[in-house]
């Protein structure tokens, strides 16, 4: 289940374990003021040959690979 970040207008910060379908949070758990959720960093990350970070992509500029070179 997905945790996420809220804040209210006092600054509060929190955190709560929601399901994705579960409406947001409206008030502060702290003070009771109205809060939003923060949008944060993710810890999902592409990893392993042919992700775009790797440096493959389809454009006109691909990088060649060692299977391409062995194929010619």
């Amino acid at each position: 289940m997905p945790v996420y970040e809220y804040r209210c207008q006092n600054e509060h910060e929190f955190e709560a374990e929601q399901s994705i379908k579960d409406a947001p949070i409206r008030k502060c758990t702290t003070c009771g003021e109205p809060c939003k959720r923060l949008i944060s960093a993710t810890s999902f990350h592409l990893k392993g040959s042919g992700w775009y970070r790797d440096g493959y992509s389809y454009s006109s500029g691909q990088k060649k690979t060692s299977r391409d070179k062995k194929s010619r």
